[in-house]
């Protein structure tokens, strides 16, 4: 073996060992629950409860209704992410553009039984993401396509213990799927370095509390496990030792998903200003390894628990018009470790909407966010990658509720 064959090899190897399936689930969350959430940031989502939507923050939300409710709604998010000054092997690639439009609906119903307990049911994604490098891209050993999704199935429960106290608590079933394909390039002669498409099914829970002081002041506090995603489907993986594609479709994908807490805050001023806040914690720390049911590790993960501090403010201009706005600023969940094919970082959302009131019953709502990412080094496979990215995005949310 010629030493150009040894450095070649020694590229793959490297490569697919430390990063091939890196971005498989890099900082996923999605936040695009509501379009009434996405115009105030989410400030203040689990205790407003301006509509039904509320209860995919805090179950116990639903307490507050004193009618049946429905809402539902999409959101697009058109993302706008660069690869620049790229370096791979030594040698320059041309920038990168791997943004593209998805599209995120929700639809969520709440059914009060008496003045004490409420049920509810939603279908809405916490979990979300995708990028796609142009073919031919010279590091498609770490571009390629990535394209994670989630819908969360939720059946929630709400109990009135008094005028101050509700709690509240449900079931998520979250189905899962993904694709990535890493590859294809000139190192391996046109052939996979990995090729995986999978899905399954998870069951995980929520909890949720709400202290009102009174109908102008409210807080609350919610909890979300979820669980350890079992993804099974077609999944082959480049063997470094080997130097062939191992097919590993016996065996399961296990992804394991972050839990959420949220803090949230509503207090209404007078009649015509409320602000609203809210501070969530997403423990990404347990997304620690990405491994098969057989125990192939696929890559090790140096992540961390991120942080969502959100501000907002309602005007009730008058009956048909409310308006609303919010700051976001949340943090990134990738510690030592970044990616070309999901760019993390510390983001700023600007964000504006309003609600016309159709009748007394129903509303029409429209939210609109420019989230604002930050330049980030990026290294790969111990130095043989580097670049820069950038991701910002557009979002733009639609909705309908009605009381009944």
């Amino acid at each position: 073996m010629n030493k150009k064959q040894i450095f070649t090899r020694s590229v793959i190897t490297v490569a697919i060992a430390l990063a091939s399936s890196q971005t498989m689930a890099a900082g996923f969350q999605l936040n695009a629950q509501s379009a009434t959430g996405l115009g105030r940031a989410f400030s203040g989502d689990g205790v407003i409860a301006d509509n039904a939507s509320t209860m995919a923050k805090n179950a116990a939300s639903m307490a507050l209704f004193d009618a049946p409710a429905l809402s539902l709604g999409v959101i697009a998010i058109d993302t706008d992410v660069h690869v620049k000054n790229t370096q791979f092997v030594g040698q320059s690639i041309n920038d990168a553009s791997i943004g593209g439009t998805s599209y995120a609906p929700n639809i969520y119903y709440i059914q009060p039984i008496n003045d004490k307990f409420s049920v509810g049911a939603s279908l809405y994604s916490n979990f979300g993401t995708k990028t796609e490098f142009k073919k031919g891209y010279k590091a498609d050993l770490f571009g390629g396509l990535t394209d994670v999704k989630s819908v969360n199935l939720g059946l929630s429960a709400a109990y009135r213990i008094n005028q101050h106290f509700s709690v509240g608590g449900g079931l998520d079933v979250i189905y899962g799927s993904g694709k990535l394909q890493r590859g294809r390039g000139a190192l391996l002669n046109g052939k996979d370095a990995a090729d995986i498409d999978a899905d399954g099914i998870a069951l995980g829970y929520n909890l949720g509390a709400i202290y009102e002081l009174n109908q102008n002041n409210r807080f609350g506090l919610s909890y979300r496990h979820s669980p350890t995603l079992k993804a099974k489907g077609d999944m082959h993986k480049f063997n470094t030792k080997t130097f062939k594609l191992d097919d590993l479709s016996n065996e399961k994908l296990l992804m394991p998903l972050p839990d959420m807490a949220e803090f949230s805050g509503f207090n209404k001023l007078n009649d015509k200003f409320a602000v609203h806040y809210s501070i969530q914690w997403i423990r990404w720390s347990e997304f620690d390894k990405l491994e098969t049911s057989g125990g192939t590790l696929i890559n090790q993960y140096n992540w961390k628990d991120s942080w969502h501090y959100s501000l907002g403010g309602t005007y009730y201009l008058n009956n048909d018009w409310t308006l609303r706005a919010g700051y976001m600023h949340d943090t990134s969940a990738q510690g030592d470790r970044s990616s070309i094919s999901v760019p993390d970082s510390d983001r700023n959302w600007l964000s504006g909407g309003f609600s016309y009131h159709l009748d007394s019953k129903s509303t029409i709502d429209f939210g609109l966010t420019y989230l604002i990412g930050q330049d980030v080094k990026a290294e790969e496979a111990g130095g043989l990658l580097t670049a820069t990215t950038r991701a910002n995005a557009w979002l733009y949310g639609l909705q309908y509720s009605r009381s009944f």
